[in-house]
């Protein structure tokens, strides 16, 4: 059959039509799915930018009936054996609690009025989600509260971040520190191993933030490893103590240890003091070289000390040895020798 010229032909709009459809579906399927994945990406970014933003900004206030009003928030403070004995200050590190010396404080408290702080930002301190967590301001908060209790001198007693805090503290107020003991407080910075895996990631941007926000017992525990010789296990309590920190105080605190440090090192400032000084350094310390330890001894009549079998916890690891040797060194400052 012919058609007739000037009349339309179905066919000539159906080929083109035939053709072309497959090409259009699925030009319309890769918009579609590119549209889908961006929407997705979208997403993943807004709620990891919201939940930087919610996990930065957390804030907890003070817990438990002994607690002291100061600057930047309420410290918690936990007081053992004679009140007209002798005073010494036990200052916990980063991460802890006054939880932390609980196997050394029976072994010191039969002789001594024992003082323990809940650092800003730690155990059942108030942990403000904004500043207030400098070494020496941690220090002064310190001071502040030994002369709220009465404290005229004390011989503090520093473990790892707190050693730094003890010597802010003897920095500000010669007149009440008397001597300082640090047990695996890092010299400088060029010591320092590794805060592990877990730790590393706690400062990435938006990986911390999550990282922290889904955190459980097995992630604290290898965020916690380090702290202590292969094989040590962890107590619960001493995971709930990290879990009950915000990731701001965490973090805030974290840096300013690397912040005081970094600006002088510590034996330096421990020889500008002239304080009779102990330090204690367990040999298999996976967070600072133990062989970092002897710089210490370039403060005079500094007391050093390795133990072989220990990592970075002494006072939780080997309690013991730890209280002998504390007890040894305060007998000695108090007797003048």
């Amino acid at each position: 059959m012919t058609i007739p010229p000037g009349l339309d032909n179905p066919l000539d709009d159906a080929d083109p039509r035939s053709d072309r459809q497959p090409h259009v579906r699925r030009a319309g399927s890769r918009r579609r799915r590119r549209i889908i994945a961006s929407t997705t990406l979208l997403a993943i970014v807004g709620l990891l930018l919201g939940n930087t933003a919610m996990v930065d900004w957390q804030d907890a206030d003070a817990s438990g009936n002994s607690t002291l009003p100061l600057d930047g928030g309420n410290i918690y403070v936990s007081q053992d054996g004679p009140r007209d004995a002798p005073a010494l200050v036990l200052i916990h590190g980063l991460g802890s609690s006054t939880r932390w010396w609980n196997l050394v404080v029976p072994m010191l408290a039969t002789s001594y009025r024992v003082i323990r702080i809940d650092l800003l930002g730690h155990g059942r301190s108030a942990k403000p989600a904004g500043g207030g967590y400098a070494i020496p301001q941690q220090g002064r908060r310190v001071g502040q509260a030994l002369d709220r209790l009465g404290v005229k001198h004390a011989i503090v007693i520093g473990h790892s971040t707190g050693g730094y805090v003890a010597t802010a503290l003897a920095e500000q107020r010669g007149d009440l520190v008397t001597a300082l003991a640090l047990i695996d407080t890092g010299p400088r910075m060029d010591g320092f191993i590794s805060d592990g895996p877990v730790g590393q990631l706690i400062f990435v941007p938006a990986v911390g933030q999550l990282l922290w926000r889904l955190r459980t017992d097995g992630i604290i525990r290898r965020g916690l490893s380090t702290a202590f010789a292969p094989g040590f296990k962890i107590p619960q309590q001493l995971v709930d103590d990290t879990r009950g920190m915000t990731y701001h105080s965490l973090t805030a605190a974290s840096r300013a240890s690397d912040d005081y440090l970094k600006q002088r090192p510590l034996p330096d400032r421990l020889t500008a003091l002239g304080k009779p000084l102990l330090v204690i350094f367990g040999e298999q310390d996976q967070r600072w070289r133990s062989s970092s330890a002897a710089l210490y001894r370039a403060v005079a009549g500094a007391r050093v000390e390795l133990l072989p079998g220990v990592g970075h916890s002494p006072m939780l690891e080997d309690p013991p040895r730890t209280a002998a040797l504390l007890l040894t060194f305060i007998s000695s400052v108090l007797s003048g020798q």
